[in-house]
């Protein structure tokens, strides 16, 4: 019979941590150096052993580096003891678990702790991917069974998620997210699901960069240098899997498709067939890629590493560029090719739009002056070589046009028709499309093998990436050229084939549309979900503050074009996106989109 709970708040003074792999010492780390009496219980002796040898490592090196005492190090190890025997755990208050992600290991776990814990103690699982609902369920007190999920490695992460069952007593949840706060983490209340917040978005997300590879519609490197270079990220999506455990990955996304049945969710199949070849990421020595030794974070070269560029085909000779447009990612490419040396025409619909283009410039470079990052006499080349003009006439010397008008498709066609009559043979024609198809801008010319895609992003002057975008009819020394000038320009080449999204928005935006689901759902706040992706998956902005900076229609434009070409109903746009864009609420621009912001 359950114990009923009091309205005295629950003292967590005595913790036990159960299974002493690497999260098991990492939490047990962070509760001795918190003042916790713990002890930490592995049925390994040898591996509580090692355990508690990696303790008196970490506790050093923060000694070492200025984060601990001397004193306070020896305290803390004093608070720790070990033990093989759950029996251990009897007087506890809490009992965190972190055995293997499997339900029997873990009911297991539960049914003897039943009978050794006092009945008033909390029983946590540390799980991400299976129902702490059933694990409760099973439970002699499932109104005092909750997930605690820390992330890895658990010391520096601040990201904790409290995941509450049907079951679970509000005073434990306040209880644990208490202990949270006392150990200087950052608590995310969260309800029962797969991946709670922070794994169920970026598994989704994980999962399609595998399948993106498997397609070979991109290389790994391409793909996680997109990634970071495209999104901030602190690691690639492929580099990232290799980390946490293609096993491990599979595992998580097992389980939420087996209750979303989002197909988006379903593990792709090389998960499946790295795991079972025993190439589950660092931890064996290989997976997406291989290192230099298992457990190593080293990759080195195998037969998938790319021939450095310049070994292939050669391009073509550029001298000065085209730039088509008067925004501000037509300005800011142009800024970026003048600034590398080239001769640049900046053509508009009228020459009043391009002299305004060239002074967005001007004041750009005075702000880099202004910040040291640019001489004043390196400012004034810089400008001297940009060459405003109200008709694409100018563009007739041009060696590369580069189009960035309105991302409308029958706007480029027209464009490009227009360029294909002005530009000199052998002259590259490209677009900055980041959603159109490359090809149609390409059949609008007479010589669509000189089209291709350069995806630049914005401001262009700061992002280093661009996504060089071949048709099935691009020349390849066209695509040569194009990498050649990217490397000129100091930018990040990647290559991808002309599809919707392209490498990082097909990653990106299914991502974002994924968190507007989880909000429409009620399963966790704007507020709490953008916590957790900024501390649980090390991204610069959550995804709410990303799509009211991006733009909600921009953001809803993008998710038709994916969900259009790909046609899975998992990507069709979240409705709750659709409504706030039919209600002008735009973000950041419009002064409302997921939040409010103050008028300028």
């Amino acid at each position: 019979m359950a114990t009923p709970l009091s309205d005295t708040p629950l003292s967590l003074k005595k913790i036990a941590v159960v299974g002493l792999g690497t999260m098991g010492t990492g939490i047990t780390e962070v509760l001795v150096q918190a003042g916790r009496e713990v002890v930490g219980i592995d049925v390994d002796e040898a591996q509580a052993a090692r355990a508690l040898a990696a303790l008196e490592a970490s506790t050093a090196r923060s000694v070492e580096r200025g984060r601990l005492t001397a004193a306070e190090r020896t305290d803390a190890l004093a608070r720790l003891r070990t033990a093989t025997d759950l029996t251990a755990a009897a007087d506890a208050d809490l009992v965190i678990e972190v055995v293997p992600e499997s339900y029997e290991i873990k009911h297991q776990v539960f049914r003897e702790l039943d009978g050794v814990v006092r009945p008033e103690t909390i029983l946590a699982t540390g799980t991400n991917a299976l129902s702490v609902t059933r694990l409760a369920a099973d439970s002699a007190r499932p109104e005092r069974v909750l997930g605690l999920h820390f992330f890895n490695p658990a010391p520096a992460m601040k990201l904790v998620e409290v995941v509450s069952s049907v079951l679970t007593a509000p005073q434990v949840v306040a209880a644990v997210t208490d202990l949270a706060l006392e150990l200087g983490k950052e608590p995310v209340a969260v309800g029962d699901r797969p991946g709670f917040v922070a794994d169920g978005l970026l598994f989704g997300y994980l999962n399609q960069a595998a399948a993106m590879y498997e397609a070979r519609y991109a290389s790994r490197e391409d793909i996680d240098a997109a990634m970071r270079l495209g999104c901030g990220l602190p690691m690639g999506p492929l580099a990232l899997l290799d980390l946490i455990g293609i096993d491990t990955a599979r595992t998580v996304l097992d389980a939420m498709y087996a209750e979303s049945r989002d197909r988006l969710h379903a593990p792709a199949p090389i998960l499946k067939q790295l795991s079972e070849a025993g190439l589950t990421g660092r931890k064996s020595g290989r997976g997406f890629y291989t290192y230099e030794a298992p457990g190593s974070a080293t990759v080195v070269p195998d037969p998938l590493t790319p021939a450095p560029d310049g070994a292939g085909v050669a391009g073509r000779e550029v001298r000065s560029v085209g730039v088509a447009g008067s925004g501000t990612m037509a300005s800011g490419i142009a800024e970026v090719f003048a600034k590398a040396g080239y001769a640049v025409v900046l053509a508009a619909r009228s020459a009043e739009k391009a002299e305004a283009a060239k002074a967005r410039i001007g004041k750009s470079l005075a702000r880099s002056v202004d910040k040291g990052r640019l001489t004043a006499e390196a400012a004034a080349q810089t400008l001297e070589r940009i060459t405003p003009a109200g008709s694409y006439d100018a563009f007739a010397d041009v060696d590369l046009a580069v189009e960035a008008v309105a991302e409308d498709l029958e706007v480029k066609r027209q464009l490009f028709q227009a360029l294909d009559k002005v530009c000199k043979p052998g002259a590259v024609l490209a677009t900055t499309t980041s959603s159109l198809p490359v090809v149609a801008c390409a059949r609008a010319t007479s010589r669509p093998q000189d089209v291709i895609g350069m995806h630049f992003f914005n401001p262009a002057p700061a992002m280093k990436l661009v996504e060089v975008v071949r048709t099935v009819l691009t020349a390849d020394e066209v695509h040569a050229t194009v990498r050649e000038v990217c490397r000129t320009i100091r930018k990040h080449p990647v290559d991808c084939g002309d599809r919707a999204g392209f490498i990082v928005n097909a990653l990106l935006f299914p991502y974002l549309n994924n968190a507007v689901k989880m909000v429409e759902e009620h399963y966790a706040t704007l507020d709490d979900i953008d916590a957790a992706m900024r501390l649980g998956g090390g991204y610069p902005m959550g995804p709410f503050e990303l799509l009211d900076v991006v733009g909600l229609d921009v953001s809803l434009a993008i998710e038709k074009v994916l969900h259009r070409e790909f046609r899975d109903p998992g990507l069709a746009p979240a409705p709750l996106l659709e409504h706030l864009v039919a209600a002008g609420c735009l973000g950041r621009k419009t002064g409302r989109g997921f939040r409010e912001y103050a008028r300028r």
